[in-house]
């Protein structure tokens, strides 16, 4: 797991989990100012085999698409994982409670945009996403009144921390949640794969990587 890296006791770790379907700066751009802000030892991408809310046929392989993931980190505190496969798991709630298990002394954070905010209700076993970690929900344009307005928010309310209340975040007793306000990157997966479908003539970033449930 993870190339024989384990975690240390005490360590904060954030969760980014997704079908990087491909990578893009977003996720740097998330992943980077969680790093700053949450006082994160590290980052794990979580590249999912499948998103169980996406189309099959629009989806990598996914050791292709994490080999892709691994080519965009540029420092060694954002690790590139394949834990679903490793686990078994189908879905983020068992997964980040088996981590949770495995690692009993490392304070892990559930990192995700505030698009996902409003449609987790439709993940399985939400519930237990709030109740297994603390969870930073990051701002993207045009998202956030209908995030801070969804079932997910709603029901979570009194459990919001405030972004003044970042320093020792991730040693918050979940459930506990916060909406971070940050530089907009409006980049996605899904806009990615269309530009590359309409510049045929460029190399594709998918001809550059020999073969080998979240955006």
């Amino acid at each position: 797991m993870l190339d024989g890296h384990l975690p240390a006791a005490g360590q904060r770790i954030g969760l980014l989990g997704g079908s990087f379907n491909p990578a893009h700066d977003g996720h740097l751009a998330i992943s980077e100012e969680a790093l700053r802000r949450l006082d994160l030892d590290e980052i794990w991408w979580l590249v999912s085999p499948q998103n169980p809310l996406k189309s099959a046929d629009e989806m990598a392989p996914q050791a292709m698409r994490a080999e892709r993931a691994a080519v965009q980190v540029g420092t060694p505190k954002i690790r590139v994982t394949m834990l679903e496969r490793e686990f078994g798991t189908a879905y983020t709630a068992e997964t980040l409670q088996l981590l949770v298990a495995r690692f009993p002394r490392v304070r892990f954070v559930w990192l995700m945009g505030a698009d996902n905010l409003i449609q987790i209700d439709r993940w399985q076993d939400w519930h237990k996403i709030f109740n297994t970690m603390a969870i930073a929900i990051f701002d993207r344009p045009t998202y956030s009144l209908r995030a801070l307005a969804s079932k997910a928010a709603r029901h979570f309310a009194r459990f919001r921390k405030r972004e003044s209340e970042l320093k020792r975040f991730a040693d918050s007793a979940p459930p506990a949640w916060v909406f971070l306000h940050n530089r907009l990157n409006a980049q996605s997966s899904t806009a990615m794969r269309a530009a590359e479908e309409r510049a045929p003539t460029r190399v594709r970033s998918a001809d550059c990587i020999p073969d080998a449930d979240k955006d």
